[in-house]
């Protein structure tokens, strides 16, 4: 089976890490990639969410089944797309409808609504209704939580303490703060509680299966304090996500998203992320994703014993069924090396030591995400400064090609599969250093020692992730 997989941050790099240990994947291409994805199969310049370029490698490679990383080419529709344009090509990625979830906020919040599924009291105002807004804000406890209702690269969501802050801050969002994404913003009552990442593979016809749960960390400095971020360091498993917590979860959340999806008549077939919170012990939803989280893959794919992609390509089928899906009972620990100044402005484009030191380890892997190969044709030097840009995905900023033409396939693919080479900074979060361990202690401990034979100018991480489970 050949294998288009798009994306190009650590959370792809764990997918490809993973589907290129199939016996049922014959090649893997990766579009864009990074510069580690190469070692598990052959980068391909473009970016996912040109769907011309996405047709044109199906046919050109011969592809038998796509795997959509990230949420932007899902939320415009690129599974619609595939299977009007090549269906006899698997998806796994929900249609243009079902991306809503994690497309709209309000959309999802409505759907948890109509459901019965546990989530927080909210309202959804527009500019026409400001006002309403600030009302409804004097209505609640602090803090006050404020969410674009778009895609907004996981930076679109603010949580304050101060009721005349909340009150500017949805002046702000309304007027453009996030741009279009937040022509709408939804208001939330705050749920106080330790949050976890629940991933589910469905087939669109009742099937599904739960994948092993997981804890990010988005703050940027210890003790979660600072603003968020992508992600910082992700474990799996959870230890209060037991047996009666995730009943409950499967009961109330799992059973009815999946039920509520087929009877409005909404093709699913792919990954569902579930951003729930404890709250003393009872799950609630924060958040729909409609692809997998990151950090949290760099997790995941380690503690997902089975062949994932027979998994996927039954999900795509819509024939689940009966098919297994096993974990590997080691804990697994992923901590996240940044660029100094992240998630704010920070440089690109510095040299990276030691990308390879968990070669031939069988307990650490390094995936790679802000990331590039090194030759002096595509080093931009360290000159010019990243300024946060408001549509960022996984932290990198693309260099798409201006066209795309028929017979350019060669063009576009990186013949240089194999050891990855010399590398260089290229977004905000760079590489996922992730370990397995007996336990999460010794999870933690096997990656924060393998970072210490890392090295780029500025690297940040974070020191804590986990400690609350030690």
């Amino acid at each position: 089976m050949n294998i288009l997989l798009l994306g190009s941050g650590g959370r792809e790099s764990a997918l490809a890490w993973k589907i290129s240990q199939s016996t049922q994947c014959d090649h893997l291409y990766i579009a864009p990639g990074n510069g580690g994805t190469s070692a598990y199969g052959t980068n391909l310049d473009f970016n996912g969410s040109d769907f011309d370029a996405v047709l044109a490698a199906v046919r050109g490679y011969k592809i038998d089944m796509v795997v959509v990383g990230n949420e932007d080419p899902l939320v415009a529709g690129i599974t619609d797309f595939l299977h009007r344009e090549a269906p006899e090509v698997l998806v796994v990625g929900p249609s243009k409808e079902g991306a809503r979830l994690e497309g709209s906020k309000e959309f999802a919040k409505e759907f948890m609504m109509a459901e019965g599924i546990p989530t927080a009291r909210y309202r959804a105002f527009t500019a026409a209704t400001i006002e309403e807004g600030k009302k409804f804000l004097e209505t609640l406890k602090t803090p006050y939580v404020l969410k674009a209702d778009g895609l907004a690269a996981g930076k679109g969501v603010l949580i304050l303490s101060d009721l005349d802050e909340a009150k500017k801050s949805l002046e702000e969002m309304l007027g453009g703060m996030f741009g279009q994404s937040s022509a709408t913003v939804v208001i939330e009552e705050f749920l106080s509680g330790i949050e976890c990442s629940v991933f589910v593979l469905t087939d669109g016809n009742g099937g599904y299966r739960i994948l092993p749960v997981a804890k990010d960390y988005k703050r940027i400095h210890e003790g979660d304090k600072g603003p968020n971020t992508g992600g910082m360091g992700a474990v799996s498993p959870v230890p209060f996500a037991d047996t009666v917590f995730m009943e409950k979860v499967e009961q109330r959340i799992v059973k009815p998203t999946i039920e509520g999806l087929r009877r409005r008549g909404i093709e699913y077939r792919g990954f569902i992320f579930l951003g729930l919170i404890n709250v003393e012990g009872e799950p609630m939803v924060i958040e729909y994703n409609v692809r997998m989280g990151d950090p949290e893959t760099e997790v995941v794919m380690l503690r997902i014993a089975s062949d994932l992609v027979p998994l996927m390509a039954a999900a795509a089928k819509g024939a689940l069924a009966d098919l297994p899906c096993k974990e590997d009972p080691r804990a697994a620990a992923t901590v996240m090396l940044v660029s100094g100044g992240y998630p704010g402005s920070y440089k690109k484009g510095y040299p990276i030591s030691g990308a390879d030191a968990a070669k031939g380890s069988k307990d650490t892997v390094i995936f790679h995400a802000g990331t590039k190969p090194s030759p002096e044709s595509t080093f931009k030097g360290l000159d010019a400064v990243v300024d946060a840009p408001e549509r960022i995905v996984n932290d990198i900023e693309y260099e798409q090609q201006e066209t795309f033409e028929e017979g350019s396939l060669q063009d576009m693919a990186d013949t240089d599969r194999g050891p990855v080479g010399d590398v260089v900074t290229s977004g905000g979060r760079v590489m996922a250093v992730s370990s397995y361990g007996k336990t999460l202690k010794d999870a933690l401990d096997r990656s924060y020692d393998m970072i210490q034979n890392i090295h780029f100018t500025d690297m940040n991480y974070r020191r804590d992730i986990g400690n609350e489970f030690i």
